[in-house]
């Protein structure tokens, strides 16, 4: 497998009643392979994992797995704090056939962090499963990857092959991983929305984990810059730095849904509480952003 291009988390959608929306989700997935993702991710952050119960997140991997058949991979994400459930879900997605797994260090709330060593081994113990990982530096975990942390990990973890780095500075981290881990850093990843794309490809990323929200429109800044073409890569990311920053400080992951659902991918914006939805003018003032560029998800539906 190619480590390699845009792999968009999948957002999931939910009916105004709060339910799961899984003909909704059969749409999101389609319509991000049609606007051209390398692969999708799915129960991350951004498809809203904890507001998710154990039992939808079930249906949902296999939903996934199921629906996309095989025609870009599929990365399930399993963060837990205990390893032992982090080991029962990364067994759960392989045994549906998912390509990867990708898990944030133990964390629980502000307080219960993992230690080095305890993440070392949670992710040492998902490795014994047999399918690769995508270990996500994330700030939300609230735990520090150091690099030569990561370093050991590719080293002498076998199943993990990916880097999602969305730290503060993460072309610098994206930098030394590379430089110090040469090639056991199989997959270094950017996050974030991809607001930090150009630098972290500049830094040897490889590819973006970015929203649903405009994957065709951001694609061409990795492809320009895979080939080269630097200033044709600058000039793309400029078309889309504004969307990406709204979304990215103002919105969340809730601009996904309001974009799939202002093009007709999904029927309902709804987020279960306590996330409130968007405000009205930060809304508007995303699409108006959005119709610019023109994007497949605005006509995907319609």
């Amino acid at each position: 497998m190619t480590y390699s291009g845009i792999w968009p988390v999948a957002p999931t959608p939910f009916n105004d009643d709060g339910t799961l929306d899984l003909d909704g989700m059969k749409r999101v997935l389609d319509c991000l392979i049609d606007q051209g993702a390398d692969g999708i991710c799915v129960l991350a952050n951004f498809s809203e994992q904890f507001l998710i119960s154990d039992a939808e997140r079930e249906v949902l991997a296999r939903l996934s797995v199921e629906h996309v058949a095989g025609r870009v991979p599929v990365i399930v994400t399993i963060s837990h704090y205990a390893t032992q459930i982090a080991v029962e879900r990364a067994r759960f997605a392989k045994d549906l056939g998912a390509d990867i797994v990708m898990m944030m260090p133990p964390y629980h709330g502000a307080l219960l962090k993992g230690t080095p060593e305890q993440s070392f081994a949670q992710f040492a113990a998902v490795g014994e499963v047999g399918i690769p990982i995508m270990v996500q530096d994330a700030p939300l975990s609230g735990v520090e990857l150091p690099v030569p942390l990561l370093i050991r990990m590719a080293q002498e973890i076998e199943a993990v092959k990916l880097f999602k780095i969305e730290c503060p500075r993460a072309a610098n981290k994206i930098r030394d991983l590379i430089d110090q881990g040469g090639d056991a850093i199989e997959g270094p990843f950017d996050g974030e929305e991809a607001i930090t794309l150009l630098a972290d490809l500049d830094a040897g990323a490889r590819g973006s984990m970015t929203s649903g929200m405009i994957v065709d429109q951001i694609k061409p800044v990795l492809t320009h810059h895979y080939a080269g073409r630097i200033e044709d890569s600058t000039v793309a990311y400029g078309r889309v730095a504004m969307a990406i920053n709204h979304e990215n400080r103002q919105c969340g992951w809730q601009s996904c849904k309001a974009a799939m659902v202002e093009g007709g991918v999904i029927r309902s914006e709804f987020c279960r509480h306590p996330i409130p939805p968007l405000h009205p003018a930060i809304r508007s003032r995303l699409l108006d952003l959005l119709r610019l560029l023109d994007p497949l998800v605005l006509r995907w539906g319609t």
